[in-house]
């Protein structure tokens, strides 16, 4: 059966990629001798040192490289990836933090809580709200190593307690308030957590979901918890007097003032991120990724594969459960805005037509970037909405269906 592209960029546009001038500098350093991204991919399996030391310094990564790039190469597991490198994940998601603190700048991160919350950081107040977290964290006892868990919605309070656990190397884990009391425990009791952070609750189809009662339980049930801290999202002052170890995080954080944040630096395989596989074969199993490992493989995926270029708006449509948040959230080491969504996306945006509410936001906040899955897609197909007549996404440029690019032009 013949097959007919969808959608082709034009030459200006691969001559304008990242991907393109990628290749350009490793044919002028490497002698790569790369025509295309066939013959681009075939040297990069022939020559990993060699690729993924370019990955490091064409991407932007910050720490010391060291000299050795891989050691037991032929050991599965066992091979060690830059053996010698010192590096902190989070400073390479806050530098822009770091130039402009104190000033008017672009914006970090933008927050919508389907129709009901909006909220925005510039990069100089994203590092200011980080650095508190990471004082109230180093207050409380949290240092390398130990693990700092989140029963949070994609909110900007799980992006902010993320960095400021990584610049600690501290370890961050999370689940989505969606998950009932033993999904939590069937994951956070294995991680033995020091901190946990959960909300009060969330909005859902217009609706208000409360998750107090879940907060009780699971926080009386994990004995190494230290601090329970609520995050506020459906009240100002919500009431934590029935959590143990219960404080709001407003009130953990209150005490400290934004100062320059003295990033710990770490080896390459330290631990950054537990996540966790389904469960659906028994017990979630837990899945680590490294500070270094993670770091430049979402360099790679969002620089070479999505084309994010500096100044870029990028969203997916995830929550904190899925792996798909910590993809997300790694953009701000490509100096990309992150836009930030939670609830339904099937809720009416301002049309009044049911499943508008994310391309109001791709128009509102000039998304560049757009990821959701195949279900969410199909499931608008079936409605006939065809966001391509409806919305102006103008700067458009990219989408992604479960990791695969679809172009604007298609998505109709």
């Amino acid at each position: 059966m013949d097959q007919q592209a969808l959608w082709r960029p034009s030459a200006e546009r691969i001559a304008g990629a990242r991907l393109s001038s990628f290749m350009t500098a490793v044919n002028a350093r490497c002698n790569a001798a790369c025509t295309d991204y066939p013959s681009l991919w075939r040297w990069s399996v022939a020559e990993p040192e060699a690729f993924w030391t370019s990955v490091w310094d064409q991407c932007g990564a910050l720490g010391e490289r060291g000299e050795s790039v891989l050691e037991d190469a032929d050991r599965m597991p066992g091979a060690r990836w830059f053996p010698q490198a010192q590096l902190n994940y989070a400073q390479n998601l806050l530098r822009g933090g770091a130039e402009q603190r104190g000033s008017a700048d672009t914006d970090a991160l933008v927050f919508w809580g389907e129709d009901q919350v909006k909220r925005r950081f510039s990069n100089a107040e994203l590092y200011a709200e980080v650095s508190r977290c990471v004082q109230a964290l180093q207050a409380c006892g949290v240092g390398r190593g130990d693990r700092v868990a989140a029963y949070l919605p994609n909110m900007p309070e799980a992006l902010i307690a993320m960095l400021a656990t990584a610049s600690l190397g501290a370890i961050w884990s999370s689940a989505s308030p969606d998950f009932g009391v033993q999904g939590v425990l069937d994951r956070f009791g294995q991680i033995e957590p020091k901190v946990l952070l959960c909300v009060d609750g969330y909005w859902y189809n217009g609706k208000r979901v409360d998750c107090m009662a879940r907060n009780v339980q699971i926080a009386a049930q994990m004995q190494t918890v230290e601090r329970c801290l609520v995050v506020s999202y459906l009240d100002a002052a919500p009431d934590v007097a029935a959590i143990r170890n219960g404080q709001r995080y407003v009130d953990f954080i209150t005490p400290f003032s934004a100062a320059e944040i003295d990033f710990v630096a770490l080896p390459f395989e330290h631990p950054l991120f537990i996540m966790f596989s389904s469960g659906t074969t028994g017990v979630p199993k837990c899945i680590v990724h490294c500070h270094g490992g993670a770091l430049l493989q979402h360099l790679k995926e969002h620089q070479l594969h999505g084309d994010v270029q500096p100044g870029d708006r990028i969203f997916y449509f995830t929550t904190c459960g899925w792996m798909m948040w910590n993809w997300l959230v790694s953009g701000l080491a490509s100096q990309a805005t992150l836009l930030l969504y939670d609830g339904s996306p099937f809720i009416a945006g301002a049309s009044g037509k049911p499943g508008t509410i994310l391309f109001d936001y791709a128009d509102a906040e000039r998304m560049t970037h757009f990821g959701t899955s195949a279900k969410f897609i199909d499931a608008l197909a079936k409605t006939g909405l065809k966001p391509r007549e409806t919305h102006r996404m103008d700067p458009l440029r990219a989408m992604f269906s479960t990791g695969s690019p679809l172009a604007p032009e298609s998505f109709d």
